[in-house]
């Protein structure tokens, strides 16, 4: 018995010093590095795509890496995102050492669709990538990007380096975090005569809103966005500026727990002001009034909620701890 006993205590032993240096190991280790892929791509710069661009910036990159002391895309503390470490978003100015000023535009897209940087470095979750995206739509974000708009203009303002928190560093060393795929093939832009299909392009592939809106991020299907547990249905908890949390809405159909009994007009102005048919403000950060949205493309976006099946689940608006 004394021997079974003694044999136990050392596999005991020998776990707890495997776990140990396991752990020092994710701890102290740098985020790791993949392949490059060079891309061949020099966007044409047109006032079209600039002012496309312009509009999918302020909803897509405006809420991180606007900083309000340099009015520029600087970068800043998502204190928002406590979860993930200590995480300072990027510089993306045209400075050319600070900012993204000496990155071609292959690099750059590369970037926004894989996650994985110029260097090699995987950036995690805490950046969306653009995966579904159209082609069209992401050459306008790039020519936005080196367009005269003062907010992308050169500024030296150094972004400090981000310190992942272990449990990031953890999900990435066990790839639960990892770079997706660049895409094989073209990505067209949806046909805009078809709402439904134009608004499950704009809520799928352009603002992601079902990212927010399902169940929770670990969860989400980022390849198959359908396939998300509690697609829509809401509940997701969403950090404030604050580090409290409130969870998203329940948007489907459903009658009780979602948006069922909103009418097109109810929708749109909850989406552009924030006010719900029961005369209340909803919007809670990170989610602002998209005033940039026109109403043809809220009303594409409620046509395609409209097809999501209904889920009944109450959600608790309240801040929680």
């Amino acid at each position: 018995m004394r021997k079974f006993f003694k044999v136990l205590l050392l596999i005991i032993v020998l776990l707890v010093v495997v776990v140990g240096v396991f752990a020092i190991f994710i701890k102290f280790r740098e985020m790791p590095k993949y392949k490059v892929e060079n891309i061949a791509i020099n966007v044409e710069v047109t006032p079209q795509r600039i002012e496309k661009g312009m509009k999918l910036a302020s909803m897509l990159c405006f809420s991180c890496h606007y900083n309000s002391e340099s009015q520029k895309f600087t970068g800043r503390l998502l204190s928002e995102a406590p979860q993930f470490g200590e995480i300072h978003s990027a510089n993306i100015t045209k400075d050319s050492i600070a900012g993204i000023g000496k990155l071609t535009d292959g690099q750059l897209i590369y970037f926004i669709r894989t996650g994985i940087k110029p260097d090699g470095e995987y950036v995690p979750p805490y950046m969306p990538k653009l995966i579904h995206i159209a082609d069209e739509d992401l050459y306008s974000i790039i020519a936005y990007l080196h367009s005269s708009d003062s907010r992308v203009q050169a500024d030296p303002t150094p972004s400090p380096k981000s310190q992942q928190s272990f449990l990031t560093k953890f999900l990435v060393t066990i790839k639960a975090f990892k770079p997706f795929d660049y895409p094989k093939e073209a990505i067209p832009l949806p046909d805009t005569t078809n709402q439904v299909a134009w608004g499950r392009y704009i809520t799928l592939y352009q603002y992601e809103c079902y990212t927010c809106h399902s169940k929770d991020f670990a969860t989400n299907n980022y390849g198959f966005p359908e396939k998300s547990p509690g697609y829509f249905g809401g509940g997701n908890k969403m950090y404030q500026l604050d580090g409290s949390k409130i969870s998203t809405l329940n948007i489907t159909s459903d009658k009780e727990t979602g948006i069922g009994v909103w009418t097109e007009d109810d929708f749109v102005k909850a989406v552009k002001t924030g006010i719900v048919p029961n005369g209340q403000s909803s919007l809670r950060y990170p989610m602002i009034p998209y005033l940039n949205l026109t109403d043809t493309e809220l009303k594409a976006i409620y046509a395609y909620l409209k097809t999501v099946p209904a889920l009944k689940h109450k959600v608790d608006r309240k801040f929680a701890d």
